[in-house]
């Protein structure tokens, strides 16, 4: 989807080749970690007030127990279920294990569906938990978990989503409570924030929450829906369409995208400007970052001096013997034809020395030939191939000077002859006629030559008198072809629309040959209804030359449609060469279409030369402007063909509501939380665009999180453990139902 124009300026200048790129980026493994560990000392020495805590997020799950500085457990929200028939037996994986069985990559579900933040597969789930709590060492001989539980939850989780987990927590882990907050909100609580905007730009999507002295405004957040999942999502189908079939092998997977986004592409300060440079040829080996696939090189048998010099020798031994059979055939055949012509020459003594003209007549007839005439016409014809043959391979036989051809029958009246002789001088007055066209080319041919030696001798001459005018001529000359190339190439190319007036007029020629009564054609008198007379005419042939290169037959033009105009273009390019001195190589029109001044190669290959047939080259990924572009999405929606606001325009929304008190408050410290604010300039990025959009006197003020990733969890475990007021316990959950929700700073409203 192109949103620049790129000005194409003519460049006489060839630019100066790269060298080979000094880093090249390769595809990450797999994410396998290997098995964490089990630690069971934490849960014996806690005590049941002791909370675990589990930030329950849509990329990775992190558990551990509320006064961990760090969670214990981090691993993405996958579970494998198959039975294996060998063993007999049913097999879990979990998280990155999966990674270590091909089976289970290929069972692998998700706790949320794509593209939804929210969980609604609780089988999934509640393997999740299971394992959780086996990693903690947690004891469930007694029957559940002893320990209060905390998890955090999107903003705005619907009330079945909650009811359904506290199900799960109370029923079937028995926990004593539990309380659910909002990832973001933990995370500003950590670093410290009373009043401000949090923008938390995660995974799923973005949420923009206003804060006021602690307390979320939730009545005012606004969710856009891009996050860095979608950034994965958009950047393998931008590289499925630069690379077909490159990705559709199995050979990269959505895992290894995500490490690519993750290592590649930051937030550009300047995105239009940016976008216009970024494949220019000066620096563009520093933009353009290369990811080589895997491949397999086509495997190339090096052989040494000496079995090239037999195998040499042998190609040699073959080629003389292939030689001399040809000669002994070409031999064969020689004495073959001087038999069959001794033959020949015997039958026509044979034929004239016959009593009768019936008797002559049956020889003929015997070796099949009309008259006297068509045989010595084949003795003649013999032995010029029997000269000619004989030259070639013994030449012991001069080349006969060639006799002009006679006509002695064209000058006797048919009266004086009889019905074999006027046949033969029918044979005669045909031959004739192709002699003397052979003639007549041949001297327009030798005409052809001398009149463009001629020209050639007074373009000399013009080009001695007058070399200024000379060279403008030749230029303009140059220029016209080149015109002409470009009018042919733009008129094959409306060919292909069927609405352009090139492929509408040959649509009328083809239904006008189709049509019974062809426009503009007349039947004569006495002429067959059924025929419409195409073919009298030498011009009726043209229309079949206009249909299949699409000529217009308005044009008036008699040029021949298949002049090379390639051809043409070398010639002039070649005279300019040898007598313009400001003309150089780097001005001809093949230096102009060089590699390097290609933006299309460039974008595809960088700054480097492509060879096709090269293994390693073909399983090669270039990203340039997909590495400012992906990030982008989030301030520009619309170039990923998202109908939403940026986050820009929804932060101006958000704070110039009349109903949102404080809004200045809030501008002076605007929170950044989430994975996808860890693109690189996202921070300074963000703070320029809302200080050009906010009022002048607005004091903005742009922090991010000390660890946009762990401090929603370490938010939470400082909120257990200093016994924040919300936890809902399993008594009141069994009196008030599932949708019960103790409300406070960190969690959801009741809705």
């Amino acid at each position: 989807m192109p949103h620049f124009i790129l000005p194409i300026l003519p460049d006489s200048t060839r630019n100066a080749l790269k060298p080979p790129p000094t880093t090249t980026y390769s595809l990450s493994d797999p994410p396998f970690h290997g098995q964490l560990p089990t630690d069971t000392t934490t849960f014996r020495h806690s005590s049941s007030s002791t909370a675990i805590v589990i930030d329950n997020g849509s990329s990775s799950v992190r558990a551990g127990w509320q006064h961990d500085a760090l969670p214990r457990l981090q691993f993405p929200p996958l579970m494998a279920r198959y039975t294996d028939r060998k063993l007999n037996r049913k097999l879990t994986f979990i998280g990155s294990e999966i990674y270590f069985d091909g089976t289970a990559r290929g069972q692998a579900r998700n706790i949320y569906e794509a593209g939804s933040n929210i969980v609604n597969n609780w089988d999934v789930q509640e393997g999740v938990l299971d394992y959780v709590f086996a990693k903690l060492g947690v004891d469930r001989h007694g029957g559940g978990v002893d320990r209060p539980v905390v998890m955090t939850e999107p903003l705005a989780t619907p009330g079945y989503t909650r009811k359904t987990m506290s199900e799960i927590l109370f029923e079937l882990y028995h926990v004593p409570s539990a309380a659910f907050g909002v990832d973001s909100l933990f995370s500003y609580d950590y670093n410290g924030g009373q009043t401000g905007l949090v923008v938390s730009s995660a995974h799923m999507s973005t949420h923009l929450i206003p804060v006021v002295d602690r307390k979320p405004m939730l009545a005012h957040a606004t969710r856009l829906d891009w996050g860095r999942a979608q950034c994965v999502e958009y950047l393998t189908r931008i590289l499925k369409s630069k690379y077909p079939g490159l990705l559709t092998s199995g050979k990269v997977t959505d895992t290894q995208i995500e490490d690519l986004v993750r290592g590649h592409c930051y937030v550009s300060q300047d995105y239009g400007g940016e976008m216009m440079k970024m494949l220019e040829w000066t620096g563009l080996e520093d933009r353009d970052h290369l990811v080589q696939l895997p491949y397999q090189e086509k495997e190339v048998v090096v052989k040494t001096a000496e079995e090239l010099k037999i195998a040499e020798e042998r190609k040699r031994e073959g080629g003389r013997r292939l030689q001399e059979q040809a000669a002994r055939m070409r031999l064969e055949k020689l004495i073959q034809k001087e038999q069959e012509l001794e033959f020949f020459k015997e039958l026509q003594v044979n034929v004239q020395n016959a009593p009768t003209k019936k008797a002559a007549k049956e020889l003929l007839d015997e070796e099949e030939f009309r008259d006297e005439v068509q045989l010595d016409r084949r003795i003649k014809e013999m032995e010029k191939s029997v000269r000619k043959q004989r030259n070639k391979d013994v030449g012991d036989l001069e080349e006969e000077a060639a006799e002009p051809p006679t006509y002695p029958l064209l000058e006797i009246p048919d009266e004086d002859l009889d019905e074999d002789g006027i046949r033969a001088k029918r044979a005669q007055r045909l031959l004739k006629s192709n002699h003397d066209a052979r003639a007549r080319a041949k001297a327009e041919k030798e005409a052809e030559k001398a009149r463009q030696a001629e020209l050639q001798r007074r373009d000399a001459a013009y080009r001695a008198r007058d070399p200024e005018s000379w060279i403008s001529d030749r230029r303009a000359a140059r220029l016209a072809t080149l015109q002409r190339i470009k009018d042919r190439d733009r008129f094959k190319a409306d060919l292909g629309n069927r609405k352009s007036a090139a492929s509408q007029q040959r649509m009328k020629n083809i239904a006008n040959l189709a049509s019974d009564n062809p426009l503009g054609r007349k039947r004569r008198r006495g002429q067959n209804p059924d025929d419409d007379g195409f073919g009298a005419d030498d011009a009726d042939w043209a229309v079949y030359r206009e249909i299949q290169v699409g000529r217009n037959a308005e044009d008036g033009e008699e040029d021949d449609e298949e002049e090379d105009l390639a051809a043409q273009l070398k010639a002039v390019e070649a005279q300019l060469l040898q007598y313009d001195p400001e003309f150089t190589e780097q001005s001809t029109q093949e230096a102009q279409r060089d590699w390097t001044k290609s933006l299309q190669h460039a974008a595809l290959r960088g700054p480097y030369p492509y060879d096709p047939e090269s293994a390693r080259e073909s399983a090669q990924m270039h990203l340039n402007v997909e590495r400012i572009r992906v990030p982008e999405v989030l301030f520009q929606p619309s170039i990923a063909g998202v109908d939403q606001a940026g986050i820009v325009e929804l932060i101006e929304t958000l704070l110039g509501g009349p109903s949102l008190a404080a809004q200045g408050d809030l501008t002076r410290d605007i929170f950044l939380t989430g994975g996808y604010t860890l693109f690189p300039g996202f921070e300074e990025r963000l703070g320029r665009e809302l200080r050009a959009v906010l009022p002048v006197e607005a004091a903005v003020r742009v922090r991010r999180a000390g660890d946009p990733v762990l401090d929603a969890w370490r938010g939470a475990a400082r909120w257990a453990g200093e016994g924040g007021r919300g936890f809902v316990t399993r008594a009141e959950w069994a009196e008030k139902g599932g949708e019960y929700l103790w409300e406070h700073n960190m969690g959801n409203a009741f809705p």
